[in-house]
């Protein structure tokens, strides 16, 4: 019993010390700052910006939903 309790504790205190190392790790790349100088400026806009995008592709993932969900009903 006393060697499963053992193997517990240190496994969290390998977790404890990974989510530690990973936290820093995450911080630490906040802090740099990188200064970067652009010239140019357009105003086309973005493919992602655009609502219509969006829209169909919602339409298209329902469809295909329904398809898969139909054709899954239909072998039974």
């Amino acid at each position: 019993m006393t060697t499963s309790l053992l193997k517990r504790k240190s496994e969290k205190l390998v977790l404890l010390t990974i989510m530690l190392l990973s936290s820093i790790a995450a911080f630490a790349q906040d802090s740099i700052s990188i200064t970067e100088t652009t010239t140019t400026s357009t105003t086309t806009e973005e493919w992602m910006a655009n609502p219509l995008y969006w829209v169909i592709g919602a339409l298209l993932l329902i469809v295909l939903i329904a398809f898969i969900v139909r054709s899954n009903s239909r072998k039974d």
